[in-house]
């Protein structure tokens, strides 16, 4: 990806004429330009520590140039982007280490154990939060742990249906493989173009089809680790009650515990028919009690996400269409996906359901939108950035008889802490029968110092989710942002048994310092 911006240079483009008229309405536009060629400090690490890693993984696997560590330089979050646009990128790695399967993995990591090296687990380079920041302080240098070689189908079980997966595996290079194999693993995060296979076992992620399909998490029935202490290898069935799920100590742990090297997954066959629609309701309120309701029924689609009437009257279900026309109301899409006559029966169950609540189905059009532009939206940020709006997503998540009252007190904490001129955006996309999450999107005029800016409101918004009984975080995981208040989420014993963990499987603190751990 670009080092300053989403996704793929040729997609980047300026803001739709719509936007643009929006925007200025709203925000007025400057131009806020980035720096091009952000310049880098040197490799900290000497010839003899690179001559070492070389011969672990070959002299071709082992990059210090400025523009593969320039890529490898924090993630994608708006404070990362900020600090790359300004030219800053003090925090990138001092080498760029490729490993090519398990073992060169579990050497380059006692390689690092003997030189004090920080190691930073690099998938796709999508976190959010934080979560490719190391902390240097008592480290030699950093290590960038790039798994792009680790990208093989090791094995299919069709009789399970079950699937082992490397790391590295982009989610477009899995679903390619998978497909060969007439399956799918159905996983389609907003970041699913770039992000990969051991980025949603690290960070727990969620994907747009969950209610279908399920979180990354659930979908995991076996991992292997490497760790600095020897190898780990989990899930022999489909389910023990061989004492605590050891799998769970990595899943969500990003690279603190360990490094994945491969996932073995849970799989279905390759829908044949595939069927997107929309629906209007009165009130967020009111449609986020029909979800519950065919949620709690045992009826919900494979995907369904719900606008509240903010989202809704800006259009971003058609990102490209911001500020366009838009009904009243709040906007549901619906998504079937399976065989034509599972589908046919689970969509007129739901709309049967549906129009009892009081719904208003409007067809395919809205719902075909969404499908087609449900990529798109993190490019739409960068050309906001470029005119002067700051732009930032957050998410939480809590049970349903919470959701009104985190809803309130998120956006009203956001609202103030941005102050005007700024817009709060929500939607409810992942679904479970006892709550949901709550996914917001913000907007505001650049201040003279957007990075404060942000965490200004950033603070306030997850202050605002603590003092409200929820969690910090449903699906962006933990990272160095959210740190404060995971260790409030989880509480002073919470902490501490995860510090012996990583005390007992990396005892000199290599993987990923200053990462999750409180």
């Amino acid at each position: 990806m670009h080092p300053s911006r989403w996704g793929d240079p040729a997609r980047a483009a300026a803001l739709p004429d719509a936007t643009r008229g929006l925007v200025e309405m709203v925000f007025g536009v400057y131009d806020r330009p980035a720096v091009d060629h952000p310049t880098l400090p040197p490799s900290a690490l000497g010839a003899d520590l690179l001559a070492g890693l070389a011969a672990i993984v070959g002299a071709d696997q082992v990059r210090t140039d400025d523009e593969t560590r320039r890529l490898r330089t924090r993630g994608k979050s708006t404070p990362d982007l900020l600090r790359a646009r300004s030219g800053d990128l003090g925090d990138a790695p001092d080498a760029v280490v490729r490993p090519g399967d398990h073992d060169e993995v579990a050497s380059v990591l006692a390689f690092a154990v003997e030189h004090r090296l920080a190691v930073v687990p690099f998938g796709g380079g999508t976190s959010v939060t934080g979560g490719l920041v190391a902390r240097r302080a008592g480290f030699v240098g950093v290590l960038s742990l790039d798994l792009v070689r680790m990208k093989r189908l090791l094995a299919v079980d069709h009789t399970s249906m079950t699937a082992t997966l490397e790391p590295g595996l982009r989610g477009p290079e899995a679903e390619a493989l998978l497909a060969a194999e007439g399956l799918t693993l159905g996983h389609y995060p907003q970041s699913w173009e770039f992000a990969s296979i051991g980025g949603f076992a690290a960070t727990r992620s969620s994907g747009q089809s969950s209610a279908g399909y399920g979180r990354f998490d659930a979908l995991v029935v076996g991992l292997s680790v490497a760790t600095p202490r020897g190898r780990v290898d989990l899930g022999s069935a489909p389910a023990n009650a061989a004492g605590p799920d050891l799998r769970q100590l990595f899943l969500g742990s990003e690279g603190t515990f360990g490094v994945i090297t491969s996932v073995t997954v849970r799989v279905r066959r390759l829908p044949a028919v595939k069927v997107y629609e929309g629906w209007r309701w009165p009130s967020f309120a009111d449609g986020a009690a029909a979800v519950r309701t065919l949620a709690q029924a045992g009826l919900l689609p494979t995907v369904i996400r719900l606008s509240d009437e903010a989202e809704t009257a800006i259009n971003l279900a058609d990102p490209a269409a911001v500020g366009g026309e838009g009904s009243a109301g709040c906007l549901m899409i619906t998504g079937y996906e399976g065989e034509q006559a599972a589908v046919d029966a689970k969509r007129a169950a739901v709309t049967a359901v549906l129009t009892g609540l009081g719904g208003d189905g409007t067809g395919t059009a809205a719902g075909e939108k969404w499908a087609h532009g449900r990529f798109d939206a993190p490019y739409l940020r960068d050309s906001m950035l470029d005119a002067g709006v700051l732009v930032e997503t957050l998410e939480t998540a809590t049970f349903w008889s919470n959701v009104e009252r985190l809803y309130a007190d998120v956006k009203a904490a956001l609202t103030a802490a941005l102050g005007d001129p700024s817009i709060v955006l929500c939607h409810i996309s992942h679904v479970y029968e006892t709550g949901c999450s709550l996914y917001f999107t913000v907007a505001a005029k650049e201040s003279a110092d957007p990075l404060a800016q942000w965490d200004k409101a950033k603070t306030a918004a997850s202050d605002a989710m603590i003092a409200a009984g929820a969690t910090i975080t449903h699906h962006h995981a933990v990272g160095t942002d959210h740190k404060p208040w995971f260790a409030q989420e989880v509480g002073p014993l919470g902490v501490s048994v995860l510090r012996a963990v990583k005390a007992d499987l990396d005892p000199t603190g290599i993987l990923n310092p200053g990462v999750l751990i409180p």
